[in-house]
């Protein structure tokens, strides 16, 4: 079993490239999916890592797998179904290199991760169980999502939730709300963005929404601030770690990047990554994971854009 384990979507992102002189976009076709993205990040930066999802029985599916084994991430637990066609999202970008999403999953292989194809992943606990709330938006998906946290939280592992809202997956803002909490009494690492946070906890300030979080048990909070870096909360302390201005080219990924980065250094601290974790070893994870973000934006689409151990060592910042 690898130390981390991430459940969830792996799909199509469909990147806008360019727009031409006849006012056509063009797209690539780079693999995606907010887990899996966070499962390469990490393998690509030194961790062990492995992924549990689906994809179609389609060039897009088996593509994808390959793109996973290429990076070292273990796909013992990505199944393959013939009953729907992998997920694509249309990603298009801005002048300012903001995205837009739009997704072809009605449904798509993803929603059809089954509970017991996750349990059967899981059959040994790692030490960080990953996931996001892309994967609870539909079932038997979001069931299956569900009970790798449980499975995760039974076993010892840490839980790791990244709660990515996306409007255009969900019937309305309440469904999107009731499901999106359901995950946070079983959640140790929260990482959540500014948009994000006045959705959970209504207010707008990482203070005050952060204390709020942490009074469910969560232990390390993280809400990260575009291009003005992270704030942090872990037990009492607190505190931002500023950005790293770089030329953006695309920020696709850049959160995935910069979750996946942090949770590669806390495998590394032993079977309990978050014990006897002070706040100056914290600081400068998120600096490495600040870093690693800044590299992703500086390229285009997601899993191709995300940096190694050696450029991020390399980069100054």
């Amino acid at each position: 079993m690898p130390d981390i384990l991430t459940v969830g979507e792996l799909l199509i992102d469909l990147t806008q490239t360019h727009v031409d002189e006849g006012f056509v976009r063009h797209f690539a076709a780079n693999p995606g999916g907010a887990p899996a993205n966070v499962a390469v990040a990490a393998a690509k930066l030194g961790a062990s890592a492995g992924f549990v999802g689906k994809v179609g029985c389609d060039t897009f599916g088996a593509d994808l797998r390959a793109v996973l084994e290429r990076w070292g991430v273990e796909t013992a637990g990505l199944y393959s179904t013939a009953e729907a066609l992998t997920t694509q999202a249309v990603v298009s970008v801005a002048p300012s290199g903001e995205r837009s999403f739009a997704f072809y999953r009605s449904p798509g292989a993803d929603t059809l991760l089954t509970e017991e194809e996750v349990a059967r992943a899981m059959g040994r606990c790692p030490k960080i169980v990953h996931f996001g709330s892309v994967s609870l938006t539909a079932e038997p998906a979001r069931s299956a999502t569900l009970a790798a946290a449980r499975l995760g939280r039974a076993g010892g592992a840490l839980v790791s939730y990244d709660p990515n809202y996306r409007a255009n997956l969900w019937p309305d803002l309440e469904t999107a709300l009731t499901w999106m909490k359901k995950p946070l009494p079983m959640t140790d690492i929260l990482k959540i963005s500014d948009e994000e946070l006045p959705l959970l906890t209504d207010t707008d300030e990482p203070e005050r929404g952060s204390a709020l979080l942490a009074e469910l048990g969560i232990r390390l909070i993280l809400i990260t601030l575009g291009s003005k870096g992270v704030f942090y909360r872990m037990g009492g302390s607190t505190g931002t770690i500023p950005g790293i201005r770089v030329q953006v080219a695309d920020t696709n990924g850049a959160g995935d990047t910069f979750h996946g980065a942090l949770l590669s250094r806390l495998v590394l601290r032993g079977s309990a990554p978050l014990a006897g974790l002070e706040a100056p070893e914290l600081e400068e994870l998120l600096r490495f994971a600040n870093r690693a973000a800044a590299l992703t934006c500086t390229r285009s689409g997601a899993i191709p854009a995300m940096p190694t151990l050696e450029e991020v060592e390399a980069f100054a910042g």
